[in-house]
């Protein structure tokens, strides 16, 4: 659990990216949050339980691509 107030959220809530970041390699494009979480600049995540979550930025979803 954190140690600072007020606690950052769980690795499983649907806030879970707003916690603290006590660790970034930039360089490797990877970064550690409190609650041990993993999140990678393409906006994967590797979650403490060993959960894959797959790149989901909004440019993802297709929206306002020229065809």
């Amino acid at each position: 659990m954190c140690p600072h107030q007020p606690h950052c959220p769980a690795s499983d809530g649907p806030d879970r990216d707003a916690a603290r970041t006590v660790a970034t390699h930039p360089e490797q494009g990877w970064s550690l949050l409190c609650n041990g979480i993993v999140i990678f600049e393409d906006t994967g995540e590797l979650l403490p339980d060993g959960e894959v979550v797959a790149p989901h930025r909004p440019t993802d979803l297709g929206v306002g691509a020229v065809a």
